[in-house]
């Protein structure tokens, strides 16, 4: 057997205007997993390939799955990126703790954990690139015009700055940084919240472009920060960010009431992550402050919390 865990993600700062060109930057959450098992299925019959997945209620031979979902899709690419046209029969089995259509990477990480377990079974394991590059292509086809950080951090599991069209650059974090997520319970389409900011950008370019300026300019200062340690001061940085989502029209109440609990219990600063409407919100706390922060966040109506440490 073949086993590949690829961790869940979170925006810090940037998403929505890394589309439009300016950076982001996002980190690993070790505490929630996708995970690829291949083994060996001896008796059946030659190229067979039994795939299940649980927790979508999807189970069957891969010849008889449709090839445009993303489970199908992403193994018959990785098959034909390895050059291998006729596989041993196989058994994919794939488990994940992500919460699905949350802003925590689900996607992108059930496809490279599908794409790395694979490749390593049939042993021409790839490189965390070619296999970010994979699962972005299943990504573009389910979600539009995807940004590629989601696959970019799964894939190299490390906090990366990141642009569009450019070669992800993970950095040095200066001391460790305690974050709270916050799950509102409400599925967040990101071809949806993606598109919806596409169509206002199109009526008042100038305007977007103002904020999307704005906010590649915190992602700039906030990796400055990181660097260097000073990471209380990150906290008026994701305020501003938050402020600027709310203007760009991919918050809601619901986050907005969870940013606002995260920082009332102590925390020095909170968010929205990901592609908003719904999702997960996240804040940064002192270390003695999460419980606290955790505890607002469930009585102001997070469905789901998880703390999650990043930097030694």
């Amino acid at each position: 057997m073949t086993v590949a865990s690829v961790p869940g993600k979170a925006i810090l700062f940037g998403e929505h205007a890394v589309v439009y060109g300016r950076p982001a930057i996002a980190v690993p959450v070790w505490e929630i997993a996708a995970q690829a098992e291949v083994l060996d299925n001896p008796g059946a019959a030659p190229g067979s390939l039994l795939v299940e997945a649980p927790a979508i209620d999807l189970a069957g031979e891969l010849a008889a799955l449709d090839p445009s979902h993303p489970l199908p899709r992403i193994i018959l690419d990785t098959l034909y990126a390895l050059g291998v046209e006729h596989p041993p029969p196989l058994r994919l089995r794939v488990t994940s703790t992500i919460p699905m259509a949350s802003g925590l990477g689900s996607g992108a990480a059930v496809s490279v954990a599908v794409a790395r377990a694979l490749s390593q079974h049939l042993g021409c394991p790839l490189e965390p690139s070619r296999e970010s590059a994979l699962a972005f292509a299943v990504e573009r086809i389910h979600h539009g015009t995807p940004s590629g950080v989601d696959n970019t951090v799964v894939a190299y599991g490390l906090p990366v700055y990141f642009r569009r069209d450019n070669p992800p650059v993970p950095f040095r974090v200066g001391a460790p940084l305690h974050l709270v997520l916050g799950d509102t319970g409400i599925p967040s389409a990101t071809s949806v919240a993606v598109g919806g900011v596409r169509e206002r950008w199109r009526e008042n370019p100038a305007a977007y472009e103002r904020r999307f300026d704005a906010i590649g300019a915190i992602v700039n200062e906030a990796r400055g920060r990181i660097e260097s340690g000073r990471i209380a001061d990150l906290g008026p940085l994701m305020n501003r960010n938050h402020v600027l989502l709310q203007e760009i029209g991919v918050s809601s109440p619901v986050l907005d009431a969870l940013v606002r609990a995260a920082i009332e219990a102590g925390a020095w600063g909170a968010k929205l992550s990901g592609a908003g409407m719904g999702g997960t919100m996240l804040a940064l706390a002192p270390k003695d402050r999460m419980d606290a922060v955790r505890a607002a966040l469930t009585r102001a109506g997070a469905a789901r919390t998880i703390t999650t440490q990043v930097g030694e």
